[in-house]
């Protein structure tokens, strides 16, 4: 019998004689069945723990300048609010997105073993994205006149400028971060980028102790500090990148051939990025909406503590679709789609008992879990009214954003993006009107909404996934490698 090899695949078909022998040959496969799915599971468990940690350790650092800024005063805290809501919406969300196309790129490139171009495809986004980042920059140090033209208070609004000029630095390096990230990433090497992630964050604390309180720079303190820290955690990133044994073979130098064939990744970037800042800002807009409701300042208040506590439970769905984005691309590119559908298989289970375990913890902390954010006895009620609806919705989220890590894995951005469209700004946030002020159900008709975008959204991507054609996808994936890897002599 042949020898199993690295390549081969982890769901094995079972030969004609063995299953023909009767129980026998229907027992030998499925032993090798549950040693596959077993095999996956402990594959994918290890990946999305450092993954999930990663992507909450770099979500605090601006929670963390925000919570400094809180101690200046009322004014600075609300200036700083919007800044940071203004940032994600128009800057950092857009690089999330562009970046996004390397996990199809150098997934793929890593599952069919052409090393080199993981690092060609890495600087040709590095150089997209940070003159991408120009544009923004620009955009931001504008904030404060818009937000006035958008008819935001002009006290505040001109704190949110001043705090956004100082955030420009951040986009490059924030930019870059997205790169670097995707780059180890999509090669499996998730501990040091944890580890990379961890230092900064710690660093963080005490830039902005600096920066805010000692310096007297106050808030320009805490935005600058945003800056620095992203800074490091590129430059740690970088070095490990440069140093480390591990990508040797996938960083060879910087190329000439990067500034070819952008189009290429262009291609792939553009719906990526529609597709995550189309889900991002129908959460904006519903919180604009919430100001229109009758008592504005609770339904507000209610709103934000609730899209707060939804994007820290997203970091675990989050890490799941990082990781079968990972898997897939690197399966579909290494010519194996059986693997690639078992491993899609074992996510959609993991994600349905992650939100189902995290639905049974919120229902029983819902008496109490608005006094984490407020003493005010109305906000802690509603909330707690807010809280399965919550649970609801982090459910439905949790498998759609391991769906939209499958569509990434197979360079379904396209795809993914007139999805997002249709279900958010078709049907999200219209329900999300209608519920609210038609029905005037209030908050709760907002993100009942909001539910039921997430529901259409889940929906056509779970449609799409189980009536993928996988010997195909694989094929279309292994025609994207070849076509982009270029002659080792090309490089410089």
């Amino acid at each position: 019998m042949e020898q199993p090899s690295f390549d081969s695949p982890l769901l094995l078909p079972c030969p004609p004689k063995k299953i023909s022998n009767g129980e026998e040959g229907m027992g030998g496969g499925r032993e090798e069945g549950e040693g596959a799915v077993l095999a996956e599971v402990k594959k994918q468990l290890w990946l999305a723990g450092p993954m999930i940690a990663s992507s909450l350790l770099l979500k605090t650092l601006q929670v963390i300048s925000v919570m400094f800024v809180g101690h200046l005063g009322e004014l600075p805290l609300s200036g700083a609010s919007m800044a940071t809501s203004f940032a994600g919406v128009t800057g950092y969300s857009l690089m999330m997105g562009l970046g996004s196309a390397l996990d199809t790129l150098c997934g793929q490139s890593y599952g069919a073993k052409q090393y080199r171009m993981l690092g060609i495809h890495t600087q040709r986004a590095m150089l997209v994205l940070v003159v991408v980042s120009v544009p923004v920059s620009l955009i931001w140090a504008y904030t404060g006149q818009l937000l006035v033209a958008f008819g935001q208070d002009p006290e505040i609004s001109a704190e949110a400028g001043l705090y956004a000029q100082w955030l420009i630095p951040s986009i490059f390096a924030f930019a870059l971060l997205q790169c670097l990230v995707r780059f180890l990433q999509t090669q499996n090497i998730v501990f040091p980028l944890m580890l990379c992630t961890g230092v900064t964050t710690l660093l963080h604390f005490f830039v902005c102790w600096i920066l805010v309180f000692k310096s007297g720079l106050g808030n320009k303190g805490a935005a600058l500090a945003n800056a620095i820290s992203y800074w490091i955690n590129v430059l740690l990133l970088a070095l490990y990148i440069k140093l480390s044994p591990a990508c040797r073979e996938t960083w060879t130098g910087f190329s000439r051939e990067a500034s070819h064939n952008i189009s290429d990744f262009v291609k792939i970037a553009i719906p990526a990025s529609c597709m995550v800042c189309l889900e991002v800002w129908s959460f904006e807009l519903l919180l604009l909406l919430s100001g229109l409701l009758p008592n504005p300042k609770l339904e507000t208040s209610v709103l934000s503590i609730s899209l707060n506590t939804s994007s820290i439970l997203f970091m675990i769905p989050m890490g799941l679709g990082a990781v079968i984005s990972t898997r897939t691309s690197n399966e579909l590119g290494a010519g194996r789609p059986r693997a690639a559908q078992l491993a899609v298989c074992v996510v959609v289970v993991m994600a349905i008992l992650e939100g189902l375990v995290l639905g049974l913890v919120m229902f029983m902390v819902k008496g109490v879990w608005g006094r984490a954010y407020t003493d005010e006895e109305e906000v802690v009620k509603y909330l707690a009214v807010m809280l399965p609806l919550i649970a609801a919705s982090n459910f439905i989220d949790g498998i759609q954003c391991v769906l939209s890590g499958v569509a990434r894995g197979c360079g379904w951005q396209k795809i993914g993006a007139f999805v997002n469209l249709g279900a958010f700004y078709v049907v999200g946030i219209p329900a999300s009107v209608l519920f609210a002020f038609s029905f005037h159900i209030g908050g709760k008709g907002l993100w009942f909404g909001f539910i039921c975008g997430l529901c259409v959204q889940m929906l056509f991507l779970l449609a799409i996934t189980l009536h993928t054609n996988w010997e195909k996808v694989a094929k279309t994936a292994r025609e994207r490698v070849y076509c982009s890897s270029i002659p080792v002599d090309t490089a410089t």
